[in-house]
């Protein structure tokens, strides 16, 4: 399947190959946040079919969970086409939501994560390093999920599952990944990260809080050239 995992690693080394559904779901995202597929740009799941070599099933799932994502619609009779990228009035409520909620769960993150979860966290940031991109397909869509690992589990570590869900039902990572489309925006949050695990892991309750406002202020004034 064009652009989809191959089965061992560069070194050789035999690799886990994720569900079909999950390689779908990707490679659907990749060509959406690289306007391969541009906003108002129909999905058709019978040509997907043909051109993937595999039954409608999995492109049905991987369509449905985009819907709930929010990056694709579904018209009655007219099947999928790729949802509008959010407006600038929209960028900034976005931002505003994320300013109110995160910094929190990273403060309660600093007071409350277990170790073992903050190894997991540290993994996470570790995993968006350039090299470890360079390893994957689809560098650019892997970031932006692998960046939604990370904050997903600053948010588990704190402790309040409101928090997590709201944060989660945002859908903020992908909004904010449709805005551009280059690694190279994305790789300058990554000393960013670094300076949110510190905190939590210094069990610094303000500096976490501080690391993580700092972290969505710069990221906003990056995307925001997207409306210039």
């Amino acid at each position: 399947m064009s652009g989809l995992a191959s089965g061992a690693a560069a070194d050789g080394a035999a690799t886990v190959r994720p569900p079909i559904g999950e390689e779908i779901y990707g490679e659907l995202l990749s060509r959406i946040l690289s306007s391969q597929i541009e906003p108002g740009g129909r999905i058709t799941i019978d040509v997907l079919s043909r051109e993937l070599g595999i039954s409608q099933t999995p492109i049905r799932e991987a369509l449905h969970r985009l819907h709930a994502d929010g990056v694709v619609v579904r018209t009655h009779l007219a099947g999928y086409r790729v949802a509008p990228r959010i407006t600038e009035d929209q960028f900034e409520s976005l931002v505003e939501i994320r300013l109110l909620l995160e910094p929190a769960a990273a403060r309660h993150a600093a007071e409350r994560m277990p170790t073992g979860e903050l190894a997991e966290l540290r993994d996470a940031a570790a995993a968006m390093r350039p090299e470890m991109l360079a390893r994957v397909d689809r560098g650019y869509a892997v970031f932006s999920q692998r960046d939604a690992d990370f904050h997903d589990a600053v948010a588990r570590g704190g402790g309040n599952g409101y928090i997590r869900d709201s944060l989660s039902r945002l859908h903020s990572h992908i909004h904010l990944f449709r805005l551009s489309e280059t690694l190279e925006l994305t790789s300058r949050a990554i000393g960013e990260h670094t300076d949110i695990v510190d905190a939590i892991a210094r069990r610094d309750p303000d500096g976490a809080a501080y690391a993580m406002r700092h972290h969505i202020e710069q990221s906003a004034t990056r995307f925001r050239a997207a409306f210039r």
